[in-house]
């Protein structure tokens, strides 16, 4: 459907670099970066509004990369909307339409077809300032879909409404995903990612880090950049050590952790997922092969449960019901023993 290949652009104080990704047909694929990774010069590249430096974008099979804007089939909304104030919200979507070689009656009948698939047909003779964000947000949708684009482009579409708006729009730009519509989706909020899409590549300092599915991305990352980004708090450097027993991570303050590979190099990361720790009152006998004493120093509520920062030489965050805190009674300050499998560590060495 849409390729990139090798895509570069060289500004003063910032670089593209070798951008390479593939969004298939009917796929919902984010790119996920900081602000300033260049996520925007890109789809501003796809849509005809920037010339990358060197590379070739490819749509449907052909080279597009230096096709004039109106000949593309792309469409893109933009992060501020770009509404015209001064016309009504019916001309606000047929103004996309001005270029097209349609008729009247084709065009009141597109106006007609993406108002209703917006639930937005009401609003068709009103002025934009006396709509709420998320109407704008539909207007801006419609203006953009009425064109009948191969590919939805959105820049940070969710950024500029309301939180108890989000919700909303995260299942409407869904349901145009699931009618068909390709969409390329750029943010720096990983919530987004995890709940919208199929495919998610990270973007980083002008270069793609990582590619693969939001469970992919999320529950094995590739890098210390993609860990912190992604949330992962248990993230450590380590250097490898060999022992009769096995491989041991040396994380520094005499901290020595269990891993299962027994080839690695001699130094990387590795990541614990906060919710592989088991925490107890009393030491046990049991499979995990990692066991520490250590010291409640944080408790904080999340949407599952409780997490709990453990000092134990390294400082380590575990992920609880909020029955299995009070059961343990757990607060800052007490003393806590946590216990995690050697398999349920993620290992990342130096690449």
């Amino acid at each position: 459907m849409l390729k990139l290949d090798n895509i570069s652009k060289h500004l003063k104080e910032f670089s593209l670099k070798n951008i390479s990704f593939t969004v298939s047909q009917g796929e919902y694929f984010i790119l996920l970066g900081v602000s300033g990774a260049g996520k925007s010069m890109l789809l501003e590249m796809i849509a005809g509004l920037e010339k990358p430096g060197s590379g070739r974008i490819f749509l449907e099979g052909k080279d597009i990369t230096y096709h004039k804007i109106q000949d593309r089939h792309v469409g893109m909304l933009f992060q501020d909307f770009a509404i015209f104030p001064h016309l009504s919200v019916h001309d606000n979507i047929a103004y996309s339409l001005h270029n097209k070689k349609i008729t009247h009656d084709d065009r009141e009948r597109r106006i007609l077809e993406i108002s209703e698939k917006l639930s937005i047909t009401q609003l068709l003779s009103r002025h934009p300032g006396t709509l709420s964000g998320g109407e704008l947000q539909r207007i801006a949708l419609a203006r953009t879909l009425v064109q009948e684009p191969r590919i939805l482009l959105l820049d940070e579409p969710l950024s500029a409404v309301d939180t108890m708006l989000k919700s909303d729009l995260r299942s409407l730009l869904k349901k145009i995903n699931n009618s068909g519509m390709t969409i390329l989706h750029v943010t720096h909020d990983y919530e987004e990612a995890l709940s919208l899409g199929n495919r998610v590549a990270v973007i980083h300092d002008g270069e793609i880090v990582q590619t693969g599915t939001p469970d992919e991305v999320f529950s094995k990352p590739r890098s210390e950049f993609v860990a912190h980004f992604t949330g992962a708090k248990n993230f450590y450097h380590a250097r490898f050590i060999h022992t009769p027993e096995g491989v041991r991570a040396d994380l520094g303050n005499g901290v020595l952790v269990h891993i299962i590979p027994e080839k690695v190099s001699r130094e990387g990361y590795i990541l614990i997922r906060s919710e592989e720790i088991i925490l107890s009152n009393e030491s046990f006998t049991s499979s995990a092969t990692n066991n520490f004493r250590g010291k409640i120093f944080d408790i904080s509520r999340t949407r599952s449960g409780c997490e709990i920062g453990i000092d134990a030489g390294i400082r380590l965050y575990a992920t609880i019901t909020g029955e299995s805190m009070t059961s343990l009674g757990l607060e800052e300050g007490k003393n806590i023993w946590l216990h995690f499998k050697a398999s349920g560590i993620k290992v990342i060495e130096m690449q």
